[in-house]
């Protein structure tokens, strides 16, 4: 199997399969929010986003750096995971009595407490099957991953669908994440003893050290970018409740549903960028300027789209009570273009070994995001917080922007013809759904989808190298 073929295989399986879990994540996210209704709703995203903020405390970095290694040294693969086991079982153990501090620390009631204990039970378990995932994806086998993928959310919706019918409290609620997230750890090691290795564990404590110098750019990109995504809420939930938090992460959860897209291509690219770096630096731009292109052509009209039929969005799948949430729903979608726009930059210099630049730009960005929250938090509540986000947001784009520029990745003149051309088609599909907004929702998406399309084909964005791709990756080619 060529390069060309190997990219088209792993992007179209992990396209359809975090496709199919975003789907059912989706359908999870809706049904959880409508039986536990605003506050208990608020009570879980906050449990999600305080592990959320931890999480990266388990891995440390440890995963990019395992994808980066073995991809370019297969025969790295069991030092790289038989040494971290236990480390990581140590991480898990120092973040897991860092979590509890923190919530008794800040005074959550008892039910909250244990709700967060149980969600971060739940990230521990899901860490350890992130780890396995690293191995898959180094190895170019994304289809263990999709499979591991696509599994959880089946088991996640299955459950939480069995705890809505048997009327179950909010502590049973998260008890299915628990019970989800142990069989899928099952799946993963099933998986790495049969097709890859059997990891030879091993306490050696100067070989942590050694991973741990080289991971710990990653980790503290990885805490920084948690950080300013999850903080807002855990900030929320002090100064405003979990009503505010609530209607927050209401919308907050669904832009993130479609996070999906970079992170299919990011997935699959990451490996081959990694091996471009080291054997043709012209090969890496053309991928970076592709994957730049590809993404904002999605984002641009994702974001106008929208901003102009929120409402009915809201409504749609939450309800009336849910209706707090539009404003803030209008505000965050263009943290979802701004990301879609800096997930390439990211992967490039991560695959351009520049990983310490990218750690001090989410560095600044955290810092400008907690800064800026605990300012505009206590007067604007959840709205001010997603205007938090977008500010931070922009502000990390400029620096990677900037940064890629010095490190000669500036984009070229083609793509910048192209992304005013996405801005000039996405305009024209926003007028049009302006005038027919009064119409059935699903039937308003198809329409603006068409007229999107056709306004790419008149102005002519794509090549016939970038039509091709986009094919592929929306047809599965095993």
């Amino acid at each position: 199997m060529n390069t060309v073929q190997k990219i088209t295989k792993n992007v179209s399986v992990l396209f359809i399969s975090q496709m199919l879990s975003y789907v059912l994540g989706f359908f999870t996210l809706i049904y959880s929010a409508r039986y536990l209704g605003v506050g208990g709703f608020g009570t879980l995203s906050l449990a999600l986003a305080i592990t959320g903020i931890f999480s990266v405390c388990i891995d440390l970095g440890l995963n990019t750096l395992s994808i980066r290694e073995i991809a370019r040294n297969k025969n790295l693969a069991n030092d790289y995971i038989g040494n971290t086991i236990i480390l990581r079982g140590i991480l898990s153990l120092i973040t897991l009595v860092s979590v509890l501090l923190l919530s008794y620390f800040i005074g959550y009631n008892p039910e909250t407490i244990e709700v967060i204990l149980i969600i971060t039970i739940y990230t521990i378990f899901n860490a350890f099957s992130q780890m396995l995932y690293s191995l898959f994806q180094a190895f170019e086998k994304m289809e263990y991953q999709s499979i591991g993928i696509v599994s959880s959310n089946i088991l996640l919706l299955a459950g939480i669908l069995l705890a809505i019918h048997y009327k179950t409290d909010l502590i049973q609620f998260a008890i299915v994440y628990v019970i989800t997230s142990i069989i899928i750890l099952i799946y993963s090691l099933i998986i790495c003893y049969r097709k890859f290795l059997v990891p030879d564990v091993n306490f050696r404590s100067t070989k942590w050290k050694e991973l741990l110098k080289e991971s710990w750019p990653f980790a503290i990109t990885g805490i920084s970018i948690n950080i300013y995504l999850w903080i807002d809420t855990l900030i929320l939930s002090v100064m405003k409740g979990q009503e505010a938090v609530g209607f927050y992460n209401a919308s907050y959860k669904l832009i993130l549903v479609l996070l999906f897209i970079p992170i299919v291509l990011n997935t699959a690219l990451f490996p081959l960028m990694s091996k471009y770096y080291a054997s043709s630096i012209k090969t890496l731009k053309i991928s970076f300027e592709k994957l730049f292109k590809i993404t904002m052509l999605i984002a641009i009209p994702i974001g106008i789209g929208t901003v102009l039929t929120a409402n009915k969005i809201i409504l749609l799948f939450y309800g009336s009570q849910y209706l707090k949430s539009v404003i803030a729903l209008q505000i965050l979608i263009w943290s979802t273009v701004l990301i879609f726009a800096r997930n390439p930059f990211e992967r490039l210099l991560a695959a351009s070994d520049k990983q310490i630049t990218t750690t001090k730009i989410f560095l600044i960005g955290v810092i400008f995001n907690v800064t800026t929250n605990l300012i505009i938090i206590p007067h604007y509540s959840y709205i001010g917080a997603a205007i938090v986000i977008i500010l931070t947001d922009i502000l990390v784009l400029t620096l990677f922007i900037l940064s890629a520029g010095k490190f000669g990745y500036s984009l070229s003149k083609n793509s910048q013809i192209s992304l005013v051309k996405a801005i000039l088609a996405s305009i024209i599909m926003g007028l049009f759904l302006i005038w027919l907004n009064k119409i059935n929702i699903f039937l308003l998406i198809l329409i603006g989808f068409t007229i999107y399309v056709i306004s790419l084909l008149i102005l002519k964005i794509l090549d016939d190298d970038e039509i091709l791709m986009i094919k592929s990756i929306f047809k599965k080619k095993l």
